[in-house]
């Protein structure tokens, strides 16, 4: 069973997560978006969202430091396992709160507006019972951590050797297997938040407009109807920018 649930399954998640994306990019473009409600309600949302998508910025960038960056590494620059233990607590914590309470918000938001909620498919509802399952999973090992204090189990000797060797094909069955079960059902959850993802709203993360951030400034200029004497008049969709001919 061990074999089947840390050195199996984790590829067949991979490969659903992979194909499934592919498919729907291929044969369902138009329903690549997040079907925006906004116009719906937005006083919950503008609460929620930022909450839910800084939160979820920050858990996963903080399980990214903590699964792929070796302890050994950490330690070479002077950071102890003590000091990273608490800082990742903290700011975990934070972030899962945060996270948490944006979802909690976007899901009540969702079941008490008639238009949104009429908008919310199977697959939707699906979506939030993991994706919240998850969320309520991560905060429950990091509540467990606290209350076991200086005996609190040390997953970058587990659940992190056995995610970086799922890389190199060789998964480190025996340390997954010897982490406690508040990390197997956590880790559980996460792999079947990631095969179900391409086939709801959670697909739009991978085309986020992060392009925007580096985008030059849209220029915004009246078109002046006086020309002056013996000046050519400027053709209306002339461009504007790097390149303008007039400039």
């Amino acid at each position: 069973m061990s074999t089947v649930l840390w050195g199996v399954l984790p590829y067949l998640m991979l490969v659903v997560l992979v194909a499934g994306s592919l498919w729907r990019y291929r044969y369902d473009k138009f329903g690549w978006t997040t079907r925006s409600s906004q116009l719906y309600e937005s006083r919950l949302l503008r609460i929620g969202s930022p909450l839910f998508h800084f939160g979820i910025l920050l858990v996963v960038v903080g399980h990214l430091g903590g699964l792929v960056v070796p302890e050994s590494w950490t330690e070479a620059v002077g950071v102890s396992e003590g000091v990273y233990h608490v800082n990742a607590l903290l700011f975990g914590g934070l972030a899962g709160v945060c996270t948490l309470v944006g979802i909690l918000i976007l899901v009540y938001r969702r079941r008490t507006t008639g238009p949104v909620f009429m908008a919310t498919t199977r697959n939707d509802k699906l979506m939030y019972v993991v994706l919240v399952a998850a969320i309520v999973l991560g905060l429950w090992t990091t509540l467990v951590s606290v209350g076991a204090g200086s005996e609190a189990h040390n997953y970058r000797e587990t659940v992190s050797p056995w995610f970086r060797s799922l890389f190199v094909l060789q998964p480190d069955v025996d340390s997954m297997a010897a982490a406690p079960a508040q990390f197997q059902v956590h880790t559980l959850v996460g792999m079947l938040l990631f095969a179900i993802w391409p086939f709801t709203r959670l697909v739009h993360a991978f085309t986020a407009p992060v392009h925007y951030l580096f985008r030059p400034y849209i220029v915004y200029r009246s078109r002046d109807r006086r020309t002056a004497p013996g000046s050519r008049a400027r053709d209306r969709w002339a461009p504007v920018g790097t390149h303008d001919r007039d400039r």
